[in-house]
């Protein structure tokens, strides 16, 4: 999972370094050098632009207002820096037909030695009314950047964003609200195509285009800029974590964004220890309607002989509602703080809703075995007869194939292994203190070679029982009562095919978020405070028990039915005796021996008497397995 702090930091950073470049786009500087007003229609040409915008220094040599009544002078003091005149009531006196820019510079510097600098090609802004421009586009874009040892450069191909609302943008960065006032839209659109960024330690990232719609947000108490620069600052040393709390959750429940959706995405890496490239043919987020929700299509990795790929990946349901709830009241904490808990982090996490998967497929790399020769005996030669090296054509080379070379080695690569699954479904419940009240799992359509689990208990052995391939489903669904402290494990099913069915269910007490606390292990706290309340397990053979009894029978020299025979009188005396003799073992060992004998179904629901369960801590100390079957109801049956 990412961290809430690095996916904050990359959101600020897109949705600041989208919204900047645009805002250098129209919003420029007053000239240096300005010309008589006129109140006719008319053409303003200005030079040698600069303006500073926070960390970002704009620079245009030379801009064109066409179809304009502005004079000079109104012109320069809508773009004057240092007006005392807020921004978007300036941009609002903005009025052209267009804004022509042949050549824009955005220069940022910091943080330390890091700099950034993007160069803009025929930047124009069309049907400029009242601040609003109908349409804005660039034929292109170069990207240099200097991050202390490293460093990167790229290319953008054309950009365009119309519905453009320059005095909105300017309210969102300047313009301190209370952030509960209506939402500003700022872009109807907006698209950047052909987009290519390499790096000095040999990353490629390419981008065939991104489109977004209805982009805009809420004016927030520090301005977008001020939240910006808190969030961009992370946590300074002896800082109070309430302001940066304060600016995150700000931004955070701000921003609002229509739809996003990016083509074409490519990853490539050249690392010394195997190449990789990582592609998405599309990438697409609504906020509403019946798109609503992430999907990510057509995803493919790949590095040396491994390759992955996914058809489908879908998160529906997702909110950062419970990340801004946990931000806004760390920010009204009566004392500073600096750094968050880790209860803190797990209140942080967003609540993930549905995740699924579809088709999913991964080739690993085949193993080449060596077959060797059998060592060559050394002889001696024999006398009279002459020294290879002494013979015709000595010491060219020979080939091996026509010479028959004895010693050659030869690779007999294995065939390609492959793990396949149609579908996977995981479902997450609203969280209570960062943990899901509920959550469920299924796979579908599992399939992997068998001796991919070799080493593993139980399910090692299958390989030994016949197994090539496994074939299999899984569900798992599980509620958690933050109240009783009691985790219920509703359904636990795992089926294969030709092997069977286990279903298993249950409930534990003593469970609470403090097993997440990270103070203890999990497994130390779980076994000082966890207790078994009830367990139901149902086994149904679709196959398995034949195998492991003729495999069994052929190790031991015995025929299938003789070794039945022994195992049912195995379980019918033995178990019993084994687990104490009590009336619950021995209806163990009687429903054991029917399923011997017939395999088919064999059901054990087992209940503590005490309510509160039986400590985990008890279980383990128990002397022999008499105590613990006293202490529960038991019922067993076969077939």
């Amino acid at each position: 999972m990412i961290h809430p702090k690095a996916r904050l930091r990359r959101r600020s950073a897109l949705v600041a370094a989208g919204a900047t470049a645009l805002l250098g786009l129209a919003v420029l500087p007053a000239p240096i050098a300005a010309q008589e007003g006129a109140a006719a229609v008319q053409d303003v040409t200005v030079t040698d632009v600069v303006l500073p915008l926070g960390g970002t220094l704009l620079k245009a040599p030379k801009l064109t207002a066409s179809g304009t009544r502005l004079s000079k002078d109104d012109l320069a003091a809508i773009l004057r820096p240092n007006s005392a005149v807020p921004w978007n009531e300036r941009l609002a006196r903005l009025d052209a037909g267009s804004l022509t820019v042949p050549v824009l510079t955005s220069e940022n510097a910091g943080p330390g030695d890091n700099r950034q600098t993007v160069t803009y090609r025929d930047v124009v802004a069309r049907d400029v009314r009242a601040g609003r421009v109908g349409e804005l586009t660039a034929a292109g874009a170069t990207v240099d950047v200097v991050a202390g040892p490293n460093g990167g450069s790229g290319t953008y191909g054309q950009v365009r964003a119309t519905d453009l609302d320059l005095a909105a943008l300017s309210r969102l960065y300047t313009v301190p609200g209370d952030g509960k006032g209506p939402v500003q839209r700022v872009y109807g659109t907006i698209q950047v195509s052909d987009v290519t960024y390499a790096d000095a330690r040999g990353t490629t990232v390419k981008m065939a285009s991104l489109n977004g719609r209805d982009l805009g947000g809420r004016q927030i108490p520090d301005g977008w800029n001020g939240a910006f620069a808190i969030v961009a600052g992370g946590f300074q040393e002896g800082s109070d974590r309430r302001v940066f709390a304060a600016a995150a959750a700000d931004l955070i429940d701000a921003t609002t964004v229509g739809s996003l959706e990016l083509t074409g995405l490519s990853v490539s890496d050249a690392d010394p220890k195997g190449p990789l490239l990582f592609e998405i043919r599309r990438i697409a987020y609504a906020s509403a309607g019946p798109e609503a929700g992430t999907r990510l299509e057509n995803l493919s990795l790949s590095r040396g002989g491994l390759r992955t790929q996914l058809g489908r990946l879908t998160l529906t349901g997702a909110s950062l509602a419970p990340t801004v709830a946990a931000l806004q009241g760390i920010a009204a904490e009566p004392a500073a703080g600096i750094g968050f808990s880790d209860a803190e982090m797990r209140r942080l996490t967003p609540q993930i809703g549905n995740l699924t998967l579809n088709d999913l497929a991964i080739a690993l790399p085949p193993e080449a075995v060596p077959e060797r020769p059998p060592a060559r005996e050394a002889r001696t030669p024999a006398r009279g007869s002459v020294p290879e090296a002494a013979r015709p054509g000595a010491g060219r080379p020979a080939d091996p194939k026509a010479a028959g070379d004895p010693l050659a080695v030869t690779v007999t690569p294995q065939p390609e292994r492959r793990i396949a699954l149609r579908e996977a479904a995981l479902a997450f419940g609203p969280p209570s203190d960062g943990v899901p009240r509920s959550s469920r799992l299924t796979l579908s359509g599992l399939s992997l070679p068998a001796d991919l689990l070799a080493g593993q208990p139980i399910i090692g052995m299958l390989p030994a029982y016949g197994y090539r391939t496994l074939d299999l489903d899984v569900a798992a669904d599980a509620a958690f009562d933050e109240k009783a402290r009691d985790l219920t494990v509703r359904d636990v099913t795992v089926s294969g095919r030709d092997i069977g069915t286990v279903h298993l269910s249950g409930t534990l007490g003593g469970i609470g978020p403090e097993l997440l606390s990270g103070t203890l292990p999990a497994a130390t706290l779980l076994m000082f405070s966890g207790s078994a309340k009830s367990l139901d397990l149902t086994v149904e053979n679709a196959g398995l028990f034949e195998r492991f009894l003729a495999a069994q029978a052929k190790d031991l020299s015995l025929k299938p039915d003789e070794l039945r025979k022994e195992y049912v009188t195995a379980s019918l005396l033995g178990v019993p005796i084994i687990l104490g003799s009590g009336p619950a073992a021995k209806a163990i060992g009687a429903a054991m021996g029917q399923f011997v004998m017939k395999p088919g179904k064999l059901v054990l629901h087992a209940k503590s008497k005490e309510p509160a369960g039986i400590g985990f801590i008890e279980l383990g100390a128990a002397r022999s397995p008499a105590t613990v079957l006293d202490r529960l109801d038991v019922d067993a049956k076969a077939n």
